[in-house]
């Protein structure tokens, strides 16, 4: 009798214990998924998914002792705070344009996609960028820096400008924010375009009665263009 009833006990606590260590078991599984998935989610909605600010068909100017001198639209914009480094995002793109002191537009900057680092004051335009000056010139590249502090343009990729009497290829480019002095590092070559029309595009490829002359080898060393003395 006190065998049976021993074996009862011992059967009991076994079953006991195995409860317990299931019980255990089960929350430790638990409580790791759970750290696991908080994590998880932690790591997905970060300060660089979300943006702090949200506008669509956004227009703004910029002034100095209240002039214009920038003016900036975008179908989108998205503000940012990630790690100290806050940044502007234009994910559909945006066109940007500069004024002289006359309000007269001196230049201007067009891409698919852009950003704006606000500490740094500069500004990354990225796919199919194309810029333009006071005298009709036209830079076609896909990558393109502005840095407002030092009021200088350049990059180094590809980059293509269109005048009215020539096309020029190269690689790498800097120029003053103007864009009226700027050079290319690396030419490629050049395409002499005589104009017999009164009407010049900015696109030279298209509506000019023009006679094309191509360099038979590829330019070596910088081609630089100054601005005209005055």
């Amino acid at each position: 009798m006190n065998q049976q009833q021993s074996g009862t006990k011992t059967t009991n606590w076994l079953k006991t214990l195995s409860i317990a260590a299931l019980v255990t078991g089960a929350a430790i599984l638990f409580t790791g998924c759970q750290k696991n998935n908080i994590e998880e989610i932690k790591a997905f909605y970060t300060t660089e998914s979300l943006p702090i600010q949200e506008a669509t068909n956004f227009e703004t100017l910029f002034t100095d002792s209240g002039q214009v001198r920038f003016s900036l639209k975008a179908p989108k914009l998205l503000r940012f705070e990630a790690d100290g480094r806050d940044y502007t995002e234009f994910p559909e793109g945006l066109e940007l344009v500069k004024y002289d002191e006359h309000q007269k537009v001196i230049s201007s900057i067009t891409a698919n996609y852009a950003r704006q680092y606000l500490a740094d004051h500069k500004w990354e335009a990225k796919n199919n960028v194309i810029a333009t000056n006071a005298n009709g010139d036209t830079l076609k590249t896909e990558v393109l820096y502005w840095e407002e502090k030092n009021e200088r343009i350049y990059t180094d990729e590809f980059v293509k400008i269109i005048r009215t009497d020539q096309i020029i290829t190269g690689i790498g480019f800097t120029s003053d924010q103007k864009m009226q002095n700027w050079k290319i590092r690396d030419p490629k070559g050049t395409i002499y375009v005589s104009v017999n029309n009164q009407q010049q595009s900015a696109d030279t490829t298209q509506n000019i009665n023009r006679n094309v002359k191509t360099d038979a080898e590829p330019l070596k060393g910088v081609l630089q263009m100054n601005k005209p003395a005055q």
